[in-house]
């Protein structure tokens, strides 16, 4: 920050945060945080006060923890309680014996330039190593608990060297920043950015829901990097080309992640006037941080192809990054190993256990649950999951979590909850067999409730399907997608109108 002190740092809603001010913001934070603050709650809305405190509890030598204030309280006061939570920054999270710390003054208008005489002396350098945590975030798992994954320091520090690098960022890029501060992809837009100088830019227009909104902001703000959920771009790419419109001039990078990319919206975006854009498809999971993979698709650096993107083509996910190592097993899985590799799931041993390990070097490898194949050019393509997990809004779910949420309704005797694809979306859907006491032709708007009182929206399925039975292995155990197969086409021969399938209101 020293570097640039009067460039812009942050930028929001036109009015900018300069270096020198987020990095007097950030020391006072770090000072009222006291050394070593542990884990550190903060309320994940996209303002320039969760970047500042992110950035403070870091220097502080603490841990991130990002809550949104729109959980339920239920799954908030899980959240705090699985990591041993006992210090928020701000209001509208904070439980019971969980120390509140406010931000210093306001990141809209001048930094403090007042010492804050009641906070501890912090003039002796925090000392943090390697592989203390940086950050804590959650994944989905069976039990229907929170699963934090603790991700030390020198994973952020390799990762955020690799992708300055991978995005070419100079103190001249200015990025926006799209993705939920909830989840790590946000860490891909801001790190490397404010450690590189570039400035970083939030507004509403984002999250509007209107494309022509988002387009005029990213020409208004001069957005030259982009980084937006595959499935958001798929719809972006639908809107360009219906209405026959171009990318802003301004734009140089375009990152994409979180699911697989569709082959026609690549055809789609080829024949627009995109060839002077990176368009730069990426893979990565929460437990080996951020991005480990990345291919140009299209652009001024992606390989010349022989023909179009057409239905059935395989996209590729990529080459291993700088910092990462990786083996394919003799099931196809994908392992990465190196220093990106998360230390585990806090508090669950056998978790832990079943998805890391060490190798007879001493290297930290995590599994994957991904299958993949090398393609002849040494780029990986993605081949399924060897589990039953499945990404919704470019979020991993285990459906077992969700199973596990509907299961302690008292209107339900058994479930299945699995993925499908709803009007090109990825989706979960639920098959729900009702216990002989239950009223059916209610107990779907029922659990709709129920579970939105207790879980994450993209936790919840988009459809919800009251079912006599389900299917079974032979083993006597749930075939999820023998159900589903079962179920859906059922549903489809009735045809609308009919059942008890409750479509979810669409989300933007």
């Amino acid at each position: 920050m020293r570097r640039y002190p009067e460039r812009p740092a942050i930028v929001h809603h036109g009015d900018a945060l300069t270096y020198r001010q987020l990095g007097e913001l950030v020391r006072t934070l770090a000072q009222r945080l006291g050394t070593g603050p542990g884990v550190v709650a903060v309320p994940a809305t996209h303002t320039p006060d969760t970047v500042v405190a992110l950035l403070g509890i870091l220097a502080a030598g603490g841990a991130y923890c990002p809550v949104d204030p729109a959980f339920p309280p239920q799954r908030r006061q899980d959240m705090l309680a699985s990591v041993g939570c006992r210090t928020a920054v701000g209001g509208g999270i904070a439980q019971p014996g969980v120390r509140v710390v406010e931000l210093p003054g306001t990141t809209t208008g001048p930094a403090p330039n007042e010492p804050d005489r009641d906070e501890p002396d912090q003039d002796e350098p925090q000392r943090t190593g390697p592989e203390q945590p940086a950050y804590l975030l959650f994944t989905s798992g069976s039990t229907g608990q929170p699963k934090p994954v603790v991700t030390p320091r020198r994973a952020i520090s390799a990762t955020v060297a690799s992708l300055r690098t991978l995005f070419g960022l100079t103190a001249e890029d200015r990025v926006l920043q799209f993705a939920s501060l909830n989840w790590d992809t946000c860490f891909e837009e801001i790190l490397p950015a404010l450690t590189r100088g570039a400035a970083l830019v939030l507004d509403r227009d984002a999250h509007s829901g209107s494309f022509p909104r988002f387009l005029r902001l990213v020409e208004r703000e001069r957005i030259g990097v982009l980084d937006l959920p595959t499935a958001f771009w798929h719809e972006l790419v639908l809107h360009l080309a219906e209405e026959r419109l171009a990318l802003p001039e301004c734009v140089r990078l375009l990152v994409i992640g979180g699911e697989a990319a569709n082959p026609a919206r690549l055809a789609d975006w080829a024949a627009l006037d995109t060839g002077r854009i990176r368009l730069l498809n990426t893979y990565g999971s929460t437990e080996t941080t951020l991005i480990t993979h990345a291919v140009d698709l299209h652009g001024p650096l992606a390989a010349a192809r022989d023909r179009p993107w057409a239905a059935g083509d395989r996209v590729p996910i990529g080459r291993a990054l700088p910092h990462v190592y990786e083996r394919i097993s003799e099931q196809g899985e994908l392992l990465i190993g190196g220093p990106a590799v998360a230390l585990g799931y806090l508090g669950l041993p056998e978790a832990t256990a079943d998805r890391f390990g060490e190798d007879a070097e001493g290297v930290r490898w995590y599994r994957t649950g991904d299958r993949v194949g090398r393609a002849p050019d040494g780029v990986l393509t993605h081949q399924g999951r060897l589990d039953g997990e499945f990404k919704v809004r470019g979020i991993r779910v285990d459906p077992a979590e969700v199973e596990a949420h509907l299961a302690g309704h008292p209107g339900v005797h058994a479930v299945a909850v699995t993925g499908a694809t709803l009007a090109g979306r990825s989706a979960l859907v639920a098959y729900v067999v009702p216990r002989a006491a239950a009223a059916a032709g209610t107990l779907g708007a029922e659990l709709r409730t129920y579970l939105r009182d207790r879980v994450p929206g993209h936790l919840v399925p988009s459809r919800i399907t009251v079912v006599p039975e389900l299917v079974l292995t032979a083993s006597g155990k749930v075939d999820r997608a023998g159900s589903h197969r079962l179920h859906s086409a059922r549903g489809a021969a009735a045809g609308p109108g009919t059942g008890a399938q409750l479509p979810e209101p669409a989300h933007h």
